[in-house]
């Protein structure tokens, strides 16, 4: 029997006694539900989280003395990206009615309507629940939607394991509570597909302390997690869903007969991080072990039990599984899961490499049908002028009624298509300006992400969706300068270090940092098996152009046969880079390190000589080193 530790009610966080009160996540929401306020409180808008929805504001509409433009997201959880038509045609009529005419795929495959107001708030659950879908558990300290590759191959029974296994762990760590129903449908449970039996019996099962004698939430308990929790179920060699930043992954294993053997287990992956905190850091998950397909819902409790007894309740910041397997280690963790378990876990079993797939274009489903993946810019379903993405895909799937799965780069499969539809999509899709040939798609839009970021985000310190498709053209251009013009590069940003879009595993990811001003990461690959490194801290994207023009050169010279830049920058090593970007001057044609600094300042040649020289020995590029000798100049100047 595994004892667990008790945290003193004096040495929890806030948020932990918020949970604690709120009986099993219905106060104080369900009452504020019923005022006329524009906007919940704090202690609402944490247990709003649990039921799928973020509180926010427009922040181009701040006024000073005026009250903030309060609107809510409202997040779906849908395992393994599935939408159904029903499902996806009420989305598309809601963020019409009630959000801001827009629907947003997630890199967590599933779909974010912005804009709702909190008097129509339970009129949109209400509608979603009534049409297949469900946003109990997209957000909040708790299991969040379960991620599996989206490709629907037929043929290949793995993936169908992927699917299933995605769903059945999204059921087992379901909240029990009836909350989410007694608020949003007046306590009438919507009818939904009939839970497996062996997942009820997995829940209801007490595995040496792994359930606690909590009559509502067996597995929770009234606190419920530490932190949000993030599962994914894969087949090897598939990194549609970038495997290594999730607390848990689960890699279907089979035999040479395509039957089901167990899963590969990893853990303590997670990305979220917070400016000038060392104590907080992204991380890539370990190889846990093997478990035979019997264990694996006992597995998968073990695992949230560990992580809900022995994680850290007073520190958010330090509440995420990563971090107690940073602190113990691996063979620890595995000890104490095993204890929960009740057995040893299996060694780990051999797999092929990872390669990132998108399934963009046709593709054969292998039963005679095909599916079709559309590529979505920032996962924004919108309608632009002669652009028109959010008509073209209602028609298409009001027309056909055909599911759609969303994948983890908030990218669109159709799929279940009979090959005689395949001429009147495409004929849709080019009616209204839609591209469906990814051969057609800059390398640079097809593989970047970015978060929603302002105006929406409140964490968000600077622009994320709104400014990467100026950025990746600006990136494009230097690129073609330098001579690397058909160059590809994984390119992610975030509006803050939290890393939603996850640019911590990008060969170029820019992190928020101040308004117009990004952290940069290098040195990711682009099968995304390996965490980027922070390169510089603060750089304005003013000065893009001046701080990517060396690196690519420097990479055009010096890279090995089919090396991509991620992998470039990883084997040279930063000083190497800093080195070179030092002391490089711009022999392109027609181009000046300056051109885009429309502020030049001017050094005398021996000032210059001794910024060269202390750039080169701190590993610092110089125009961050005069930057910070500004700042604390007239920080010093205004004491």
């Amino acid at each position: 029997m595994v004892t667990t530790p008790i945290a003193s009610p004096d040495k929890v966080s806030k948020v932990e006694k918020i949970k604690e009160r709120s009986n099993y996540l219905r106060e104080p929401l369900a009452t504020e539900l019923l005022n006329d306020s524009t906007h919940f409180t704090d202690d609402a808008v944490q247990i709003l989280k649990f039921h799928g929805s973020y509180q926010q504001d427009n922040r181009d509409n701040r006024v000073k003395g005026q009250e903030k433009d309060y609107q809510l997201m409202l997040r779906t959880r849908n395992p393994g990206g599935f939408i159904p038509p029903q499902l996806y045609i009420a989305l598309d009529n809601l963020a019409n009615e009630y959000g801001n005419q827009t629907l947003r795929a997630t890199t967590r495959q599933g779909f974010q309507v912005h804009g709702i107001l909190k008097k129509n708030l339970k009129t949109v659950i209400s509608t979603i629940v009534a049409n297949m879908g469900s946003t109990l558990g997209a957000c909040g300290d708790i299991n969040r939607n379960v991620m599996a590759p989206p490709a629907p191959f037929r043929d290949r029974p793995e993936y169908g394991y992927a699917w299933d296994y995605a769903h059945k762990v999204a059921d087992l760590l379901t909240p029990q509570t009836g909350a989410y129903y007694e608020i949003w449908l007046d306590g009438e449970k919507a009818i939904s597909a009939e839970e497996a039996p062996e997942v009820k019996a997995a829940r209801q099962k007490n595995l040496n302390g792994s359930n606690l004698p909590d009559p509502i939430e067996p597995i929770y308990g009234e606190q419920y997690m530490p932190r949000k929790f993030k599962i994914s179920v894969t087949v090897p060699g598939d990194n549609s869903i970038d495997v290594y930043t999730h607390d848990i992954s689960l890699v279907v294993i089979t035999n040479n007969e395509g039957e089901l053997e167990g899963f590969n287990i990893l853990a303590g992956g997670g990305l979220g991080r917070t400016h000038n905190k060392e104590e907080t850091f992204p991380r890539a998950a370990d190889p846990i072990g093997y478990v035979d397909k019997a264990d694996i819902y006992n597995l998968v409790k073990a695992i949230v039990a560990t992580q809900r007894d022995y994680s850290d309740r007073h520190n958010r910041r330090h509440a995420r599984m990563k971090y107690l397997l940073a602190d113990w280690g691996v063979e620890k963790f595995r000890t104490k899961v095993q204890e929960y378990l009740g057995k040893a876990i299996q060694p780990f079993k051999p797999l092929p490499e990872w390669k990132y797939e998108d399934y963009l274009g046709w593709h054969e489903q292998g039963d005679g049908k095909l599916f079709f993946g559309l590529s979505v810019e920032n996962g924004r379903v919108k309608d632009d002028g002669d652009f028109q993405l959010k008509t073209a895909l209602r028609k298409i799937i009001e027309q056909f009624q055909l599911p759609i799965r969303l994948t983890a780069n908030h990218n669109i499969l159709i799929y279940e298509i009979p090959p005689s539809q395949k001429a009147k999509i495409e004929a849709i899709f080019k009616e209204h300006h839609v591209i469906t040939n990814p051969d057609k798609i800059d390398d640079l839009v097809r593989y970047s992400m970015a978060c929603p970021a302002w105006p929406t985000c409140g964490l968000a310190v600077t622009e994320s969706e709104r400014v990467l498709p100026s950025v990746n053209e600006r990136i494009r251009s230097v690129l073609k300068k330098v001579g690397l013009g058909k160059q590809s590069l994984v390119i992610r940003m975030t509006g803050c270090p939290n890393g939603c879009a996850r640019p911590y595993m990008a060969e170029l990811g820019f992190v928020g940092s101040a308004p117009d001003t990004y952290q940069i990461w290098l040195g990711g690959t682009p099968n995304q098996t390996r965490l980027a490194q922070a390169y510089t801290d603060k750089l304005s994207i003013a000065d893009l152009e001046n701080f990517l023009e060396p690196l690519f050169v420097y990479f055009k010279q010096e890279r090995q046969e089919d090396e991509s830049f991620g992998e470039f920058c990883h084997r040279l090593g930063f000083e190497a880079l800093r080195q070179f970007s030092a002391s490089y001057q711009s022999k392109i044609a027609g181009t000046s390190l300056v051109r885009k600094n429309k502020n030049r300042v001017s050094v005398d040649d021996e000032l210059f000589v001794q910024l060269k020289d202390a750039s080169v020995k701190e590993n610092r590029p110089m125009n961050q080193i005069i930057g910070d000798a500004l700042t604390a100049y007239f920080e010093q100047q205004q004491k």
